[in-house]
C-alpha cells in the first residue's frame, strides 16, 4: 500500500487517546481519519478545531453494532481507542470479529491483561483473511517490550523485569482510564514472582523508583502501584526464562495516589466490593486537583546474565510539559505511518508487543521533546560519573578530566568575587566561609577523594571554605548532596551542550527538611575549555538578598 491513501476509522477518536492519535497523524498526507464516537456533536467539534494534511471526517458510531459502518465505509484500518477494555461485557471482541468479516486491519489501545491475551483466538481467521489484528498497541506492552529487548540484547539469560509509568500531575486523564484502574484496584492480579505464578493486590502492591534520565533533572522518587497490564504475561512469552515480572503506575500528586492506594486496600480487605462506583469522583479529583511539576516519566529495569556476570540496566524516559500524554498513542501512529509507507505487520491476531522497536519511537520522542537514557547499576566510576551516567561522556573533556580523577589532587587559579554589602549578606558569607569580594583573587582547590565521597577545600587568597559531596539516598536518590556543616543541599547534575549545571532541588538543616520557599536560590554551572575547570556560582537567599557571586578558573 505504499504511496496509497489509507482510511483509518478511530473509535473513540475525540477521546483522550484517540484524540492524541489524531493529533499525531494530523500532518500526514494520504490519510483520511474518521473520528468516530457516540456523540456526533463532539466528533464534529473535534474535527473543526484541527487543520492538517490528513482529512478528518466525524462519524457517529456504536462499537457494539459495527457491521453496517464497516461495510459502508470499508476502512483500511480500525483503531479501537475507547475502552475501558476490562469491562467490555459479554462480547468483548465484537469489533474484532466485524473487522475480520469485512476485511479491515485492526489495532486497539487495550491495557487489559485478559483482553489482550484473548485476542489470539482469532489468529487463524485473521491469517486466512490476510489481516493483522494487534491488541495492546500502547506503552504497555509495546514500548515496554521494545525496551526490554533493547536492554537485554546482549543478555543470554534474563531473570527480572520491573517497569513503571508516571504521568505528569497536569496531564488530563480520561474517565475510561480511571474505570480501568478502579476495576482491578485491590483485587488479585496474576503475576510472575521468583519463578512462580502468584497474585498480588492491584494498585496496592507497590514499589518505589526514581525516573532519572542521565544528564537531566530526575523526577522525585515515586511510589508505583501494581497495574493489571498485558506485560505481566506477554513478557514471559517473549523471554520464557523470566522469573519475576512487575509493572506499575505512579500517578501524582503523591497524596492522591496514597488515597487511591488506601481505597484499594479496603477492597483487598473486602470492606469494599470494588472501586468502580468511585470512578466518576476519582476522575473529577484527579483532573481538578493538580499541583507539582509538569513532568512525567517511565522506567524499565532488566536484570540478567551477560559476559558471565549478572547485571542490571535501567531505561529512563522523561517527558516535559504536554509531550508525555502522547506516548500511549505513539505505537498506533507509528504502525499506521509504516503502513502508509508500505510496511505492514504480519497477518494474524496477537498481542502487539513485538510490533515495534525502540528506534521506531525515537522520531516521535524527538518531535515532542521526550528524552531517554540508559543506566548501568554495575558500573559506578567516580561520584560524578555514577550520577551522570552516560551523560558524563557528553561533558567537555576538561570537565571529564576534572571529575574523572580517583586520587587526591590540587589545582590553582583565579576568581572574581562580588557580594551583597548589607550586614545579613556579610554574616551569611562569614558563616559558610564564602570569600570576600575582590578581583583576580588567587584560589587553590584541594580535593580529597574517598571512593564515592569528595571533600572540596577551597582557599581564596588564604581564606578557607570546605564542603563535602556525596550521592543522595532515599528521597534524594539521583541527586548530588553538598554538605556545609549542618546544612545539606541536594542538587541535580544537568548536562547542557557540554556544560555541567548544578540545579538546586531541596535542602535541610540539622537533619530537618527545610521548606523550598526558604531555599537559597543558586545558579551554578561548570564549563571547560583550554584544559581549565571554569566555575560560575551565584547565591541569593530569600529575605536576605544577594550573598555572593564568584566566577573563576583552576587548572
Amino acid at each position: 500500500m505504499g504511496g496509497q491513501n489509507l482510511r483509518i476509522l478511530i473509535v473513540g477518536g475525540y477521546g483522550m487517546f484517540g484524540g492524541r492519535l489524531v493529533d499525531l497523524l494530523l500532518d500526514r498526507g494520504g490519510l483520511e481519519l474518521i473520528v468516530a464516537g457516540r456523540d456526533i456533536a463532539r466528533a464534529k467539534s473535534f474535527c473543526e478545531g484541527r487543520i492538517g494534511q490528513a482529512k478528518l471526517t466525524p462519524l457517529v458510531f456504536d462499537r457494539a453494532k459495527p457491521a453496517h459502518v464497516l461495510q459502508q465505509l470499508k476502512p483500511d484500518v480500525v483503531v479501537d481507542a475507547s475502552g475501558p477494555f476490562q469491562v467490555y461485557g459479554d462480547k468483548p471482541y465484537a469489533l474484532v470479529e466485524a473487522c475480520i468479516e469485512h476485511g479491515c486491519h485492526y489495532l486497539d489501545l487495550a491495557d487489559g491483561l485478559e483482553f489482550v491475551a484473548g485476542v489470539r483466538q482469532f489468529d487463524v481467521a485473521a491469517k486466512a483473511a490476510s489481516l493483522y489484528v494487534l491488541s495492546g498497541v500502547s506503552s504497555f506492552p509495546v514500548l515496554n517490550a521494545a525496551v526490554v529487548r533493547f536492554l537485554a540484547q546482549d543478555m543470554q539469560h534474563v531473570t527480572h523485569v520491573e517497569a513503571g509509568i508516571a504521568p505528569s500531575p497536569h496531564a488530563q486523564v480520561g474517565l475510561n482510564v480511571i474505570k480501568a484502574i478502579a476495576s482491578y484496584a485491590g483485587k488479585p492480579v496474576k503475576l510472575l514472582r521468583k519463578g512462580q505464578w502468584t497474585s498480588a493486590a492491584g494498585f496496592f502492591d507497590s514499589r518505589r523508583f526514581v525516573v532519572n534520565v542521565p544528564g537531566t533533572m530526575p523526577l522525585n522518587p515515586i511510589r508505583f502501584s501494581l497495574a493489571e497490564v498485558p506485560d505481566l504475561q506477554v513478557l514471559k512469552w517473549m523471554r520464557p526464562e523470566l522469573e519475576t515480572i512487575w509493572v506499575g503506575a505512579g500517578p501524582t500528586p503523591a497524596i492522591l495516589h496514597k488515597i487511591l492506594w488506601a481505597a484499594a486496600g479496603l477492597v483487598k480487605l473486602r470492606l469494599l466490593p470494588s472501586l468502580l462506583w468511585l470512578a466518576p469522583m476519582m476522575n473529577f479529583v484527579i483532573n481538578n486537583f493538580r499541583w507539582g511539576e509538569h513532568r512525567g516519566g517511565m522506567i524499565v529495569q532488566v536484570t540478567g546474565a551477560a559476559r558471565g556476570q549478572m547485571i542490571t540496566r535501567s531505561w529512563h524516559l522523561l517527558a516535559e510539559g504536554a509531550g508525555g500524554p502522547y506516548i500511549p498513542s505513539m505505537a498506533a501512529a507509528a504502525i499506521i505511518v509504516r503502513q502508509l509507507n508500505g510496511i505492514l505487520p504480519e497477518p494474524g491476531a496477537r498481542s502487539a508487543h513485538e510490533a515495534l522497536e525502540v528506534e521506531h519511537y525515537l522520531p516521535w520522542f524527538e518531535r515532542h521533546g521526550i528524552r531517554t537514557g540508559v543506566r548501568d547499576k554495575n558500573g559506578c566510576g567516580t561520584l560524578y560519573q555514577s550520577i551522570l551516567g552516560e551523560a558524563y561522556n557528553r561533558l567537555d573533556r576538561s570537565l571529564q578530566h576534572f571529575h574523572g580523577r580517583t586520587q587526591n589532587f590540587q589545582l590553582a587559579g583565579k576568581t572574581n568575587i562580588s557580594g551583597g554589602q548589607g550586614l545579613l549578606p556579610r554574616l551569611v558569607r562569614w558563616g559558610f566561609g564564602f570569600p570576600d569580594p575582590g578581583q583576580d583573587v588567587p584560589v587553590v582547590v584541594d580535593m580529597i577523594i574517598d571512593g564515592q565521597r569528595e571533600i572540596w577545600g577551597r582557599r581564596f587568597d588564604g581564606k578557607r571554605m570546605q564542603s563535602e559531596q556525596f550521592a543522595g539516598q532515599g528521597r534524594n536518590e539521583g541527586l548530588l548532596i553538598e554538605r556545609f556543616g549542618p546544612f545539606r543541599f541536594a542538587m541535580a547534575l544537568v548536562e547542557k551542550s557540554g556544560e555541567l549545571h548544578l540545579v538546586q532541588r531541596r535542602w535541610s538543616a540539622f537533619g530537618i527538611a527545610m521548606p523550598k520557599w526558604l531555599m537559597p536560590r543558586v545558579t551554578a554551572y561548570e564549563t571547560g575549555g583550554q584544559g581549565r575547570h571554569n566555575l560560575h556560582v551565584n547565591i541569593h537567599v530569600p529575605f536576605v538578598g544577594h550573598i555572593v557571586t564568584y566566577e573563576g578558573w583552576a587548572a
